[in-house]
């Protein structure tokens, strides 16, 4: 194709992009926002002291898991309160750029990995609607451009075995350790398809046990030639030239098989054994990071703990309801089952193991819509390649036209004002759902050194950002055994189980006020909406001091 039209399509690709990423980008900032911000102004002041800051409970260790992503958003949020546009404001705009930032990246690496422009085009729309609900101002938009560019410096180095892809992939569990750690070990799993497709055909190509049966019995054939035991030196012989024979047959079979094989294009990438190299070089890539071993021992655990069963994103899926993941499967069942279209064995086990992980947590869908957006790319390419290989070529010319770029410039304008016509009012900080009256209210009327509050989960947060101290807040590691106890005798953490107790006070599994007596409560702030306010609103022991359409405050009078 020309490379002229080749640009064009390119510069309208990136411009459609950037709009659809623009419109994907939520308005509203959620939990975990506020505090990376107060972390990241903490380290700034403090440096990394791994003690909880934040919370009134005393002497909690704190590992800060995503400590640069955290220092980056508090200067990018003091960048907007210096220069007048609000600190949530330019938190805002960094998420919108490393939002789009990601669709042009998915484009790019999809059109050198499928090696079609078109279908990268779309496909990396497509990945972009399915990430729709993970795009916000999280460490994880960063990973997620991330592991795109380690797919990408993979499957080059493999295609063209140049060292510059090595340094990348060198590079990036580095970033990983220091801006998203809980996710460092994922960066690993990544690599696994390819080693156990290498190791598999190095297994088919060495006929060991035929190998071992021949050297055995030319072992043998020497001891008959010292006994000079003629009949039987001849037919030893010839049964190691048997044998010899079925291994060759066998290796011309396989190599036939390869050439043309029937679904699973399985064959021995001589690149994948540097791989090898390079991911055991990365593994110590977890200790150039001031968090010492967390890269190491976070994800486990947090695995070890409870907090897996308790919050949403980390719960197995539920497929049904998740319409956009099951069409994207019964897409990929379909595309593999009723055409001829052939899969490489190591894209098979990674769509696989992201399966499984998309249903032991449905966070990893996220990573399930991005890694699987290449295989489908692939296997698309290749249905494409067999039935139309000159259509998309075709369909660019057209869209590159005068009358092209203008219909697909106004179905782009239309697709994203529709998405985000919704988002226009919606507020950077969302009352609704954060208690930001009564955080004003405890600040001019109480006194937040010398008072214990007890909050909720989701927006704990929020009021730690005010400079507040909460019960408990969205980093819910941090308040488990695992993270704030020790290992006895027995292997099992032993430590204050803070988040247990915040589930159970909550899901009114145990009496409130033996908890708040225990903890030495003296503030109670919830939504109204909660369980736990029908009982309390009617409880003597707490008097209501403060109240709006969706929080209230009590204080307890039997401290």
């Amino acid at each position: 194709m020309d490379k002229k039209i080749k640009m064009k399509f390119t510069i309208l690709a990136i411009f459609v992009i950037i709009l659809f990423s623009f419109a994907l980008t939520p308005r509203t900032l959620q939990n975990d926002t506020y505090y990376t911000i107060a972390i990241g102004e903490h380290i700034l002041e403090n440096g990394i002291d791994m003690k909880d800051p934040f919370s009134w409970h005393e002497d909690l260790p704190y590992t800060y898991p995503h400590w640069a992503y955290d220092v980056g958003t508090y200067l990018v949020y003091q960048f907007g309160e210096n220069v007048g546009i609000g600190g949530f404001n330019a938190i805002y705009i960094a998420t919108v750029i490393l939002s789009i930032t990601l669709g042009i990246v998915l484009y790019f690496a999809l059109s050198k990995v499928c090696k079609n422009q078109l279908v990268a085009f779309f496909i990396a729309l497509g990945v972009m609607y399915l990430l729709k609900s993970f795009i916000c101002a999280r460490a994880q938009l960063v990973t997620y451009i991330l592991f795109v560019l380690t797919v990408l410096f993979i499957e080059k180095f493999i295609e063209t075995k140049k060292k510059r892809y090595i340094l990348g992939l060198i590079i990036i569990p580095i970033i990983i350790a220091n801006v998203h750690c809980a996710v460092w070990p994922f960066y690993f799993v990544l690599y696994l398809p390819y080693i156990v497709e290498y190791v598999l055909a190095v297994i088919s190509e060495s006929n060991i046990l035929s190998k071992i049966y021949i050297k055995w019995n030319k072992s043998r054939l020497k001891r008959l030639t010292l006994k000079n035991k003629t009949e039987k030196i001849e037919k030893l012989t010839k049964l190691i030239e048997q044998k010899q024979n079925k291994i060759e047959e066998a290796n011309a079979r396989r190599e036939e098989r390869r050439k043309n094989p029937y679904k699973i294009i399985f064959r021995k990438e001589s690149a994948v054994k540097y791989l090898i190299i390079v991911m055991i070089i990365c593994i110590f890539t977890g200790f150039l990071t001031p968090l010492g071993t967390t890269p190491f021992t976070y994800l486990p655990k947090t695995l070890e703990g409870n907090t897996m069963n308790n919050i949403s994103e980390h719960l197995p899926l539920t497929l049904i309801q998740d319409t956009k993941t099951m069409v994207v499967l019964v897409m990929f069942l379909a595309i593999l089952i009723f055409t001829d279209v052939k899969i490489k064995l190591r894209d098979l086990f990674m769509l696989a193991g992201l399966i499984l992980m998309a249903f032991m947590s449905r966070r990893q869908v996220s990573l399930f819509s991005i890694i699987g957006g290449f295989i489908f790319a692939k296997l698309l390419v290749g249905l494409i390649d067999k039935y139309d290989k000159e259509g998309t070529e075709q369909a660019i010319k057209a869209i590159c036209t005068i009358w092209g770029k203008i219909i697909t410039i106004l179905l782009a304008i239309l697709v994203s004002f529709t998405i985000y016509r919704g988002k226009i009012n919606n507020p950077i900080v969302n009352e609704n759902s954060y208690p930001v009256a009564a955080c004003d209210y405890i600040l001019e009327n109480l006194d937040v050194e010398n008072i214990k509050i007890y909050n909720e989960y989701n927006y704990g947060s929020y009021i730690l950002y005010r400079g507040i101290p909460v019960f408990i807040d969205s980093r819910a590691d941090l308040y488990t055994p695992e993270f704030n106890g020790t290992k006895n005798e027995e292997g099992k953490y032993e430590g204050r189980n803070i988040f247990t107790d915040y589930i159970n006070i909550s899901g009114l599994t145990t009496y409130y006020e033996n908890k708040f007596e225990e903890y030495g409560i003296t503030h109670v702030v919830m939504t109204k909406k909660s369980k736990l306010n029908m009982f309390i609103s009617r409880d003597d022991n707490y008097n209501k001091i403060y109240s709006d359409d969706n929080f209230v405050i009590y204080e307890r009078s039997s401290i």
